[in-house]
């Protein structure tokens, strides 16, 4: 062990010597001391060592050093690059094929079987010697030197262990720089020196690959491009321990759809999300299955809405209020075609929708209510009195419809539809809650609450441009699982951008959204895609809806509570959630956390 010092004062009196400036100048900069073992170095307060690459992957992709270059700790990585000249790069080369092909006349002459590594190099070496003799490529010899840091020798040791494992990952082979440390390290030192000398033969492309042309974070603007100026925190990335900031509304579209199991903290970000977007003005829409987003409505002063609430009344067959165009009673009808099929649990036979359409146009009549835009302000017709009018249909289909719909015209699913509209809620937060609603009408409710909110977006003039708005609909499966409701949520997603409206999608059953055309293709609408902690059973059908790489599947398998990766397009990049104190007070769900709330209490 050697024991290298150096010392500040007699540094002091260099810089007095002109003839020694250039000493004095390495002396004020380097460690007051360097101790030297076979194992590592002790640098300052510091502990480091060098590893050398010694194997490399048959063949790489671009970047393929960012698993090494992306790794959280401190990592000086030095690439030292020495071109060979064409004359002596042809007779390496040469003199490399000629040993190939001796190796491969001795096992012929011999009787032996051909070694497949040594036919793969020849005719590689063959390749290589056709680009060189062209002039498309150049050899190269470098050397890749790994240093690591750590404050403890403990540290140390865990340290090198993780950057092996990450150049395995990459087929990249390292070995400690045994006893040559001290060499290692100024090796890897902006010196442009070299001390190790352990070398490997490259060619152009392998070598370009090797650049550091990809990032864990998010790009930046190219130069002369204008700085981004909205968008939301998403929280840190946890491999570089940059922000990720996000502007859903820059994109081509402005949904996004959020995927992960239960518990994983789906609903906690996207609170997050619904909170830093009302800081910026906008209007948010939410619906609430399970009560989530009400102790947040309350701290902003939001409205909510709670279905299945007694009083709490939403009559299907009101029209748009404010919407003159001639053809919103035909839009109305459509949608009472959609609603009927989500209450019976499939679309009604051809007969029974012909019965229906003749319905709805008499019961809008009975009321006074026609094309004419005059007289869409007067009472619109409830549930109940469309049921009557298909009883006394003169067809069958008819009455076998209105059968089918007695239970919730008169029955026991009536009170949400027996009696017209109580409330029109607006606001910055309107919060649709459906945790008062029997399991039966949870899909309804879902569909009633998004026509509701449709209405408000798809407002004619140019009033509806001035406000954004987003609309978060938490356990979409609910409308996704059934046909009719799922083709109404994706006309929504397609539909949305034009009305400068993005729409929010929270589920955690991957099944019912990718095991569907429509699921699939709502989640291709959506421009940001978040996706959380998988369950196993998922992970493939994911892997092959996202294009996950093996290392993005891994991480989605064992990623922590509010830990995801975030895809638009090609741009991805992994995040974990974060939030202020108050902030957290708003999203939480845990009951531990919940505890000493004086709003965490449910409403009775």
């Amino acid at each position: 062990m050697k024991l290298l010092t150096r010392n500040r004062t007699t540094a002091d009196h260099h810089q007095v010597d002109g003839g020694r400036r250039r000493s004095s100048l390495a002396a004020t900069v380097a460690p007051a001391s360097v101790e030297v073992t076979p194992r590592f170095l002790r640098v300052g307060d510091g502990y480091a060592a060098t590893l050398v690459v010694t194997g490399y992957p048959a063949e790489v992709g671009p970047a393929w050093l960012e698993p090494l270059l992306s790794w959280p700790g401190r990592l000086d990585l030095s690439l030292h690059i020495d071109p060979l000249p064409a004359p002596v790069a042809a007779s390496r080369l040469r003199n490399q094929r000629a040993r190939f092909e001796s190796s491969r006349r001795a096992d012929e002459r011999h009787g032996r079987l051909a070694d497949p590594f040594v036919e793969a190099a020849a005719d590689d070496a063959a390749e290589l010697a056709q680009r060189l003799a062209r002039g498309v490529a150049k050899l190269f010899r470098v050397g890749l030197y790994l240093t690591v840091h750590a404050r403890t020798e403990p540290e140390l040791l865990a340290a090198c262990a993780q950057v092996k494992a990450a150049a395995a990952s990459t087929l990249i082979e390292v070995q400690p720089a045994t006893w040559r440390h001290l060499p290692g390290w100024t090796t890897t030192l902006p010196l442009a020196s070299d001390n190790l000398q352990m070398r490997r033969t490259m060619d152009t492309q392998a070598l370009a690959a090797a650049f550091p042309l990809a990032s864990a974070d998010l790009p930046a603007p190219l130069p002369g491009d204008p700085p981004t100026t909205g968008g939301v925190l998403y929280g840190v990335n946890p491999d570089s321990q940059g922000i990720v900031w996000w502007d859903r509304w820059a994109q081509e579209n402005h949904n996004s759809v959020v995927l992960a199991r239960s518990g994983a903290g789906k609903s906690y970000f996207v609170k997050l999300d619904v909170l830093r977007n009302l800081y910026q003005g906008m209007q948010v829409v939410v619906i609430d299955p399970e009560d989530e987003y009400t102790r947040l409505a309350d701290a902003v002063g939001g409205s909510i809405v709670r279905l299945g609430r007694p009083g709490v009344k939403i009559n299907p067959l009101d029209l748009p209020a404010g919407d003159n165009r001639p053809d919103v009673l035909t839009r109305r009808g459509l949608f009472l075609h959609t609603l009927i099929s989500v209450l019976l649990g499939h679309e009604p036979p051809p007969a029974e929708r012909a019965a229906l359409d003749r319905a709805i146009l008499a019961v809008y009549r009975r009321a006074g209510i026609t094309a004419d835009p005059a007289t869409h302000h007067r009472p619109a017709p409830l549930l109940k009195d469309l049921t009557a009018i298909l009883h006394a249909d003169g067809e069958e289909a008819g009455r076998q419809l209105a059968a089918r719909l007695a239970p919730w015209a008169a029955g026991s699913f009536s009170a949400l539809f027996d009696a017209p509209t109580t409330t029109r809620p607006d606001g910055h937060l309107v919060v649709w809650s459906l945790r008062h609603l029997p399991d039966e009408l949870r899909t309804v409710g879902t569909l009633l609450a998004l026509d509701a909110i449709w209405r408000s977006v798809d407002t004619p003039g140019r009033a509806r441009l001035a406000t954004r708005r987003l609309v978060v609909v938490d356990e979409a499966w609910l409308l996704l699982r059934d046909g009719q409701g799922a083709k109404f949520l994706f006309t929504m997603s397609k539909a949305a951008r034009k009305r400068n409206a993005g729409l929010s999608m929270i589920t955690q059953d991957v099944a019912d959204v990718l095991g569907t055309d429509l699921g699939q293709a709502v989640v291709s609408n959506a421009a940001t895609q978040i996706l959380l902690k998988q369950a196993p059973q998922a992970i493939d059908n994911l892997a092959d809806a996202f294009g996950l790489t093996a290392g993005e599947r891994r991480m989605l398998l064992s990623a922590r509570i509010g830990h995801g990766l975030l895809i638009c397009g090609t741009q991805r990049t992994a995040f974990e959630s974060i939030s202020s104190p108050a902030e957290h007070r708003l999203a939480t769900t845990t009951p531990s956390d919940l505890v000493g709330f004086d709003d965490g209490e449910e409403e009775p």
